[in-house]
């Protein structure tokens, strides 16, 4: 039963972990696998959630997720860390749990934050109780598992991304925090739309960091006469650490458009302003380093394969050198990029592809192309014949598409 210690002890929570979702319908973004009638969200619903990880930007509600799914399935719950356990402490656990399914018949769900920093021995300790069924995993990571990841852990999980929150959805997140009793109702905070609207962006996604942004005006802005915090956007960049956007929502997205146009159009001195004054007005500059790597392959694609190299490596970067010094190369990468010939080719092919992929599906795959069936014997191994040798791959009824020209010489 909660006391007057567990209701200060709750106060004292930073506001992100006090507006932490409790249940799946309080739970915000991820449509694009928690909207109706999607996967993840049938088995939340039937609490039948198998072994599972989570990837993606931090702020987007993995761990949040992981602990929904915990409760709803009246399972235990235990969380660690993969850079401070060992293999014995899993092996601790995993005895623990064993022990309490067969007591109980309650599965235990391990909740394994930064799961991507787990060696081989470690991943593999695992393996035992995953295929026993009375331990799940949840590794939660802002790694691609695929790449940072032993294969025996992820081909017994399922693997589900988690992508940066909308505008939209941050918005909502404080709007709720805003009139919350475990929020900031008590303060009577009145955020104008500038300033709401200055959380969102230079949040950049991150719904903890908005939520800590909102946090330190309610608790070091005076109230007014009235009793009310009035937020404007100068105070809210105090509190984000960050200059204020000079800019309005307008003149945000048209510089921002200008900058990508600049790219596309070969401009090195127009796009190092656009992008050095939007860094200077709050963007956070790993926005632009996103958007220099989508032209990189959208606008220079295999005339140059360096410039996808390059943008890539200004993105690392910014993540790991921070400001100023990440400035550095994202001014590399975009003189990179303005200077690379340009050639679409490859948008083009994707965009093909993608449409006879969805508009003119045809599983009839050539037999010889199938697995291990009696027709195998017909296929033509490439390195037999010096490597290549002319045979169909795709169905008869795209047999003739061609999704990527192949650029003719000059002298042709």
């Amino acid at each position: 039963m909660e006391n007057l210690f567990d209701n200060l002890h709750q106060t004292q929570k930073p506001l992100a972990e006090r507006m932490r979702p409790q249940v799946l319908n309080e739970f915000v973004g991820q449509k694009h696998i928690l909207g109706e009638g999607k996967l993840l969200r049938r088995l939340i619903q039937a609490g039948r959630v198998p072994s599972v990880i989570f990837f993606g930007p931090p702020g987007t509600g993995k761990t949040t997720l992981a602990q929904i799914i915990a409760d709803s399935s009246n399972a235990k719950f235990i969380k660690i860390n993969a850079v401070s356990t060992g293999v014995a402490e899993v092996k601790t656990v995993m005895q623990q749990a064993k022990a309490d399914f067969e007591i109980s018949g309650k599965k235990t769900y391990l909740l394994l934050d930064e799961c991507h920093r787990w060696n081989k021995a470690q991943s593999d300790s695992l393996l035992g109780a995953l295929e026993a069924g009375y331990l799940l995993l949840i590794g939660c990571t802002t790694e691609n598992p695929s790449f940072s990841m032993t294969r025996a852990i992820v081909s017994r999980c399922t693997v589900f991304e988690f992508k940066r929150l909308t505008e939209t959805d941050i918005k909502e997140v404080l709007k709720r925090a805003l009139n919350a009793p475990r929020g900031l109702r008590d303060y009577r905070m009145q955020v104008d739309d500038e300033a709401l609207n200055y959380f969102v962006t230079a949040s950049a996604g991150d719904v903890r960091s908005a939520l800590n942004g909102l946090e330190l005006c309610a608790i070091t802005t005076k109230p007014n006469q009235n009793g009310e915090i009035i937020i404007d956007q100068k105070i809210a960049a105090e509190c984000m650490q960050q200059k204020a956007l000079n800019l309005d929502e307008t003149l945000y997205y048209h510089i921002l458009s200008a900058f990508c146009k600049s790219l596309r159009g070969s401009d090195s001195t127009a796009a190092l302003y656009y992008a050095n004054r939007l860094i200077a007005a709050g963007m956070q500059p790993q926005i632009l380093a996103r958007r220099v790597i989508a032209h990189a392959s959208e606008d220079v694609g295999l005339s140059d394969p360096q410039a996808l190299v390059q943008a890539c490596s200004a993105l690392y970067a910014l993540d790991n050198l921070g400001m100023p010094e990440g400035n550095l190369a994202l001014t590399q990468a975009i003189v990179y990029v303005c200077n690379a010939p340009k050639d679409n080719r490859v948008v083009v092919a994707m965009e093909r592809a993608k449409d006879d992929a969805l508009n003119n599906a045809d599983d009839r795959i050539p037999e010889y192309l199938k697995n291990h069936t009696e027709a195998s014997k017909d296929y033509k191994y490439p390195h037999d014949f010096g490597g290549y040798v002319e045979q169909q791959y795709l169905p008869d009824s795209l047999k003739n598409r061609k999704y990527f020209e192949e650029k003719k010489n000059n002298k042709d």
